[in-house]
């Protein structure tokens, strides 16, 4: 197949490496038995490959644009707390898997967060709560990836579902809802229907998906997002605006007034959903793979 001709920015996803494979069993080996029976059990395995994370078949497929696109414009940086002699494990894992991801950070068991933005990451996912703390306080997008009870569909096309407030949007709306309550928060967003929302943490990864979304015809891109927001009529009109206003077009919208996401979810049929309320996120779980933006008031 030909692939798509056009100039794009590249994007940077970093990720760690319990979220690209399944270390569970080598961290018990750690836990249990302490470093040094963590790097013996590392080193004798080093020949066998590791098992899928729970992030492992979104990064396979956010790669899979490259081979789309003749620029290959997406990178996975892979940020870990091994040191670079037991992490010879996962590069082999990452060979045996077929993943084009050449650049890391091994850091002997000191967190990698403080290189994420020197990598130029417009996202990164972790099984560390913490570091994805941490990394959104750099100002990167960030979420603590959750392990769905649904096995993901192989299917081409890749789906990412955002929540508004606090994720896509800043939290302003949301904390005067949160502190003042449903009737303040539809007054205010009614007023200010005509006043783009600021961004919030996951603005800048939106923006760069939506630049790969432009270099396929109409109708073309590998990739499709949907906004999923508690919002209702009439506060659903400042979303609107904002985003003409930053020019960025999601391609589906459901403003669901309180009602539960994960059946949406479903139909939608995400890869990943991104959410900043942890309750949101356990109910989610059940139908799609799922990370948690510990961003903004709900997490205070």
């Amino acid at each position: 197949m030909k692939k798509v001709q056009a100039s794009i920015d590249p994007l940077v996803i970093a990720i760690s490496s319990r979220a690209l494979f399944d270390l569970a069993e080598s961290h018990l080996v750690y836990e249990n038995e302490g470093l040094d029976a963590y790097q013996r059990y590392q080193i004798e395995r080093e020949d066998k490959p590791l098992g899928r994370g729970v992030a492992f078949e979104l990064v396979q497929k956010l790669l899979h644009l490259n081979d789309l696109l003749e620029e290959s414009p997406v990178q996975v940086i892979l940020l870990s707390r091994n040191s670079a002699d037991t992490g010879l494990r996962i590069f082999n894992s990452i060979e045996h898997y077929g993943l084009n991801i050449t650049r890391a950070a091994f850091c002997s068991g000191d967190s990698p967060y403080r290189y994420i933005s020197a990598f130029n990451s417009h996202l990164f996912l972790s099984t560390d709560g913490a570091d994805v703390r941490q990394a959104l306080e750099l100002g990167v997008a960030a979420a603590t990836i959750l392990p769905s009870n649904k096995p993901p569909a192989p299917k081409e096309l890749l789906k990412i579902a955002f929540d508004g407030d606090a994720v896509l949007f800043s939290d302003d709306s949301e904390k005067i809802y949160k502190t003042k309550g449903l009737e303040a928060f539809t007054k205010n967003e009614r007023e200010a229907a005509n006043e783009p929302l600021a961004g919030g943490p996951f603005k800048p990864f939106l923006g760069a998906l939506q630049q790969i979304q432009r270099a396929f015809p109409p109708g073309e891109a590998p990739i499709r997002t949907c906004l999923v927001t508690a919002r209702a009529a009439p506060a659903h009109e400042r979303v609107v605006r904002t985003l003409r206003a930053w020019n960025i077009r999601i391609d589906e919208s459901l403003f669901l007034g309180g009602l539960d996401k994960g059946q949406f979810l479903q139909a939608f049929d995400a890869d990943v959903f991104f959410d900043d309320q942890q309750g949101h996120c356990e109910s989610a779980r059940n139908h799609v793979a799922t990370g948690h933006v510990p961003h903004g008031v709900a997490n205070n």
